[in-house]
């Protein structure tokens, strides 16, 4: 490895990262919300499905092994 052009490679590197972000077409603040509200919604089920899943076998598991 060449330690010499680091400080070019570098740069260049870092002036594709600006050129690349300026090509990004971000999200407005209402599909941002929108987004995020639907994960968190998602997650919410997830848990809850998850959680009621966890409950049941452990009811199970006290009733017929303990």
């Amino acid at each position: 490895m060449n330690i010499g052009n680091l400080p070019e490679k570098l740069t260049r590197f870092l002036k594709e990262v600006y050129i690349e972000l300026k090509r990004v077409t971000w999200p407005t603040r209402h599909q941002t919300i929108k987004y995020t509200l639907i994960v968190i919604g998602f997650s919410a089920a997830v848990a809850l499905f998850l959680g009621g899943l966890d409950y049941i076998f452990s009811e199970l598991i006290k009733r017929y092994i303990l």
